[in-house]
C-alpha cells in the first residue's frame, strides 16, 4: 500500500495516522519463500518535522512459519515490529540511492508500506530457529526426525585414526 505524503507536508508539525494492510503474501529470505500472515493491520504515524523532513513511526504484527534448523519442522514465528524512520524529501531518487540511509521504501512522495515492513522483517529475522532448545535433529543415515523417537540406525562415528585398531578388534571377535 502506498501512503501519499504531500498532505503531511502542507504544514509543519502536522501529523497523520493511517492504518495499512499488508499486501504481501510471502517474502523471500536467503532464496527461500516464507508465507506471511498479518495478525494486525500496520499502524503508521507520519509527522512533518519541517524543511521537507518527515518522521515515520509504525508498528505491525506479522506471523510466519520458519523450519527448525535441526529437524526441519515448522516453527511459528511472530514478529512484533516497532519502527521509526526519518525521511528527507528534499532528496531526489539519485540522492536517496547515494544516501547512507535506506530509502527503498519511498516512491517519489509516497511511502510504500509493504517495502518498509519487509525491511523491518529482514532486520528482525532470526539467524537460527529451533523448535525446542534440545532438538535432536534428523538421523544422518535415514533422515528420520529423532525428536519422534530412535530410528535404529547405527550412527556411531569412529575416529578414522583408530580404524586400524577397529580392524584388529574385529579379528578377535571372529575367533
Amino acid at each position: 500500500m502506498l501512503i501519499e505524503l504531500t498532505k503531511v507536508l502542507e504544514q509543519d508539525d502536522k501529523v497523520i495516522r493511517q492504518e495499512a494492510h499488508l499486501e504481501l503474501e510471502d517474502m523471500e529470505v536467503s532464496g527461500k519463500k516464507y508465507r506471511l500472515e498479518e495478525l494486525e493491520p500496520a499502524l503508521f504515524e507520519i509527522t512533518n518535522l519541517g524543511k521537507k523532513q518527515v518522521q515515520v513511526k509504525g508498528c505491525a504484527k506479522i506471523k510466519t512459519v520458519i523450519p527448525c534448523d535441526r529437524c526441519l519442522e515448522g516453527v511459528e514465528q511472530i514478529f512484533d515490529l516497532d519502527f521509526e524512520r526519518e525521511v528527507d524529501l528534499k532528496l531526489d531518487e539519485e540522492g536517496r540511492r547515494q544516501s547512507d540511509d535506506e530509502y527503498n521504501f519511498m516512491e517519489g512522495n509516497c511511502l510504500d508500506t509493504d517495502v518498509l515492513i519487509c525491511n523491518e522483517l529482514l532486520v528482525n529475522w532470526p539467524i537460527r530457529v529451533l523448535c525446542k532448545e534440545d532438538c535432536k535433529g534428523l538421523c544422518s543415515i535415514c533422515g528420520a526426525n529423532l525428536n519422534h523417537g530412535e530410528c535404529g540406525c547405527d550412527r556411531e562415528v569412529l575416529d578414522p585414526r583408530m580404524a586400524a585398531f577397529q580392524d584388529i578388534f574385529s579379528k578377535f571377535k571372529e575367533v
